[in-house]
């Protein structure tokens, strides 16, 4: 069984590549440097429970989910699930503000 270290790394991954983030990226937006990711990915450091919570706003989930494991098949599709329905949210707001961000031009 993974110990928790082993279970954040793999889930800040797996969150960040759904997201198509690169290691830099993420780093940029929860303010931390791609180093300091670097470790957190690779188990060798653990982040504070303030460093946590911004990872988590970076990928646009809760904290929380950094922790889960999943161990059904239901389960995992939940998680997929979760993950479609915040990308098409942040699309959809994306597009809204870029449309709008246009008709002010004009």
């Amino acid at each position: 069984m993974a110990g928790i270290r082993e279970v954040l790394a793999a889930n800040l991954k797996e969150y960040r590549r759904m997201r198509g983030f690169s290691q830099d990226r993420l780093a940029e937006l929860a303010n931390i440097s791609s180093q300091y990711l670097a470790t957190i990915e690779t188990c060798r450091k653990f982040p504070t429970p303030e460093v946590m919570d911004l990872l988590a706003a970076a990928l646009g989930i809760k904290t929380h989910l950094l922790f889960e494991v999943s161990t059904t098949p239901e389960e995992a599709l939940e998680r997929l699930y979760q993950t479609v329905a915040a990308n098409i949210e942040r699309l959809v707001a994306s597009t809204i503000e870029r449309t709008l961000s246009e008709k002010c031009k004009d």
